[in-house]
């Protein structure tokens, strides 16, 4: 048995995986036909169902910051895990993306936990999948994960601002776990905060997650 997460419901090879439990909520509510709570310990709450094509999926909270994220992946891989989707939030380094922008993940870069930055590339194949069904709604990025929130005024900004698009907290720590796993992954961001500190809105927030979720859903079909 897993030692995080308590499913109450059986689990999908599918997942989209976010780290805000509301958020999981509101994309089970959006993506899946009649969700069932399959996990609420720990506040880590995630759902399963049916999709309306009638494929299987999983959404689950990862929690906030990467050994959150590290653990509930290790539980659902070892629960049957094979595919997953992170959309998440990150803060814009570059000056071109804009609050609610989409943002797929080329590559992330390790600065978390003491990493120099190394390179964590996700599936290939799953996310040339995630950016067909994206379309042009979203821009390939380079991504730091760092044990910290990323300031947009640059106060806590350490080397990795030179080289990379953007900043989160966990996707870097994913896609290294997932490949330790055997499970496939591809991760879109929204940018809830631009390069110079203007933030997304609840709805612009809402609406981005829609739209990734709904990619996200479609590539891991």
């Amino acid at each position: 048995m897993p030692s995080r997460l308590r499913p109450t419901a059986s689990l999908a090879a599918d997942a989209v995986l976010v780290g805000d439990p509301g958020r999981a909520l509101a994309l089970a509510q959006v993506l899946l036909e009649q969700p069932k709570m399959s996990n609420h310990a720990r506040g880590l709450w995630g759902y399963s169902g049916q999709t309306p094509a009638g494929r299987a999926l999983t959404v689950q909270s990862t929690g906030m910051g990467g050994p959150s994220a590290a653990l509930v992946l290790a539980d659902l891989a070892e629960l049957g895990l094979r595919r997953a989707v992170r959309v998440g939030t990150c803060v814009a380094i570059d000056p071109a993306p804009a609050p609610g922008d989409l943002l797929l993940v080329g590559e992330a870069q390790a600065w978390g936990g003491g990493g120099g930055g190394e390179p964590v590339p996700p599936d290939e194949a799953l996310t040339a999948r995630l950016r067909e069904t994206l379309g042009g709604d979203a821009r390939p990025a380079t991504v730091a994960s760092l044990d910290f929130l990323h300031r947009a005024n640059g106060e806590t900004a350490g080397s990795y601002a030179e080289r990379v698009d953007a900043a989160d907290m966990q996707t870097a720590t994913l896609l290294a776990g997932a490949a330790d796993h055997g499970v496939e992954i591809a991760a879109v961001l929204i940018v809830a905060e631009s390069a110079g500190g203007e933030q997304a809105d609840d709805e612009a927030l809402a609406a981005a997650a829609e739209r990734a979720g709904a990619a996200a859903a479609a590539a891991l079909g």
